[in-house]
């Protein structure tokens, strides 16, 4: 069967859906998939889910701590969202702002967070270099523009707070904005960090599988586990009617986690789905009216954020969220919305062609923060709420830790489980009543 319109809801799992049409697939050939397992075989980790979490964490497990383990990739790596996003490595923290975690939590456990963000973008950066991953990295840099004026009072005061947790911010006014970086018709100025960077997330993916491969680490490929058995201590997860077991099991799918996955994370996340279009090379007068002399990352400060920057080949990729119900995913609405957004903002680019358009899946957590949850051997890495490319890293890090019995810092991203989710047979309705408002309230200001 071929799940056209997978939707982690609604269908039982993710195998034989199709791979995304994506600009990243465009640029590279993918490996020849590795082999399922054809006998039994014990591991002490087996982790469920080959992207960028998956990987890593069995990166760092056989590298640092000398753990057997393997990596059960229902598809073929690049399949899920790690190769669907936009690639923006950004010091993200979920969807919770630091002076709501200093006002929940106080500010050393604000200042410990927002290290773990700083030290995953620097993780990444590590890891690109010293393993010669060549996935494009453009130029640092993180514009966040704003799109009303009281947003950016907001930013004013958002990078204030930075500021005293030890990070850097400098204010654009609409003149500087246009001088430095880009002719942004709806922007009322825009802050600027001196970190985060773009990259092609599907080469960096496939950079991570050569590092696990070289460590030691099996990776199993078109391989989905159907069941999942748990006693005296060990796993037993079916795989092509082959048994694996391990002593400690990791989920790493995140948003592409599905209903037969695990009580332990069922109804702990909202599966929602992000659209990005890759606009034809721009001419050098297309160029000149959008006014871009940038390649960094950019962001706006609307609800429904959109998300863009200017490509290596002067495509421009430009995202924003798409259908609330994955059966509608297709629809001409949500490409016709992103590109009347890129309208809005670049009104030269109004006919612009596209040559690629896709969607995938991010996972939202109640409480808008990522989690990396280990207890009595099994674990899961869920919740980026789409700051996934960078903090994965840390996350992959922080859980070999954990597997391993090493002390990781004592903060909520690492010691607590993600909270269940209210009525969670109604969030798609939720999520719908939820894009109604925020459409209101962008629109509005």
């Amino acid at each position: 069967m071929n799940n056209n319109h997978y939707d982690p809801l609604t269908h039982m799992n993710c195998q034989a859906s199709g791979y995304a049409p994506s600009y990243w697939a465009s640029t590279i050939d993918l490996p020849t998939p590795n082999k399922a397992p054809s006998n039994d075989t014990h591991f002490e980790v087996a982790i469920i889910g080959g992207g960028f979490s998956g990987l890593l964490t069995a990166y760092y497990l056989a590298h640092h701590h000398n753990i057997s383990c393997c990596v059960l990739e229902a598809n073929q790596v690049g399949f899920g969202a790690s190769a669907r996003n936009a690639g923006f490595v950004l010091k993200g923290s979920g969807r919770l702002s630091y002076p709501q975690m200093a006002n929940k939590w106080g500010m050393d456990i604000c200042q410990g967070i927002y290290d773990e963000f700083s030290e995953a973008v620097s993780r990444v950066e590590s890891l690109i270099s010293d393993h010669n991953i060549d996935c494009e990295p453009q130029a640092k840099g993180y514009l966040k523009v704003a799109h009303n004026q009281k947003a950016m009072q907001n930013l004013r005061a958002q990078a204030n707070f930075l500021q005293s947790l030890g990070g850097n911010a400098q204010f654009l006014t609409p003149s500087e904005l246009e001088q430095s970086y880009m002719l942004n018709q709806q922007a009322f100025g825009a802050m600027r960090l001196p970190d985060g960077f773009g990259v092609n997330p599907l080469k960096l993916l496939l950079g991570y599988r050569d590092m696990a491969i070289k460590a030691g680490v099996t990776i199993y490929e078109n391989s989905l586990v159907t069941h999942v058995e748990s006693k005296n201590k060990q796993h037993r997860l079916s795989v092509n009617n082959i048994s694996i077991t391990a002593k400690t099991l990791v989920y790493a799918g995140n948003a592409y986690n599905n209903k037969q996955s695990h009580t332990l994370i069922n109804n702990r996340y909202l599966p929602i789905l992000s659209s990005i279009l890759v606009t034809r090379p721009l001419s050098e007068e297309e160029l000149m009216l959008t006014g871009l002399k940038t390649h960094q990352v950019t962001m706006d400060t609307r609800t429904l954020k959109y998300y863009y920057r200017l490509l290596p080949d002067k495509r421009i990729l430009f995202g924003g969220r798409g259908a609330v119900f994955a059966k509608h995913q297709d629809s001409p609405v949500y490409l016709n919305n992103l590109k009347q957004g890129l309208a809005d903002i670049f009104p030269s680019l109004t006919k612009i062609e596209h040559d690629y358009y896709w969607n995938g899946f991010i996972a939202a957590a109640l409480d808008d923060m990522p989690h990396v949850y280990l207890n009595n051997n099994v674990g899961y890495i869920l919740g980026y709420c789409g700051a996934g490319v960078s903090f994965s890293a840390q996350a992959a890090y922080r859980m070999a830790q954990l597997v391993a019995q090493k002390a990781v810092p004592n903060l909520p991203l690492y010691q607590t489980p993600l909270p269940y989710l209210p009525f969670a047979s109604f969030r798609r309705f939720g999520q719908l009543a939820y894009y109604q408002y925020a459409r209101v309230k962008d629109k509005l200001g």
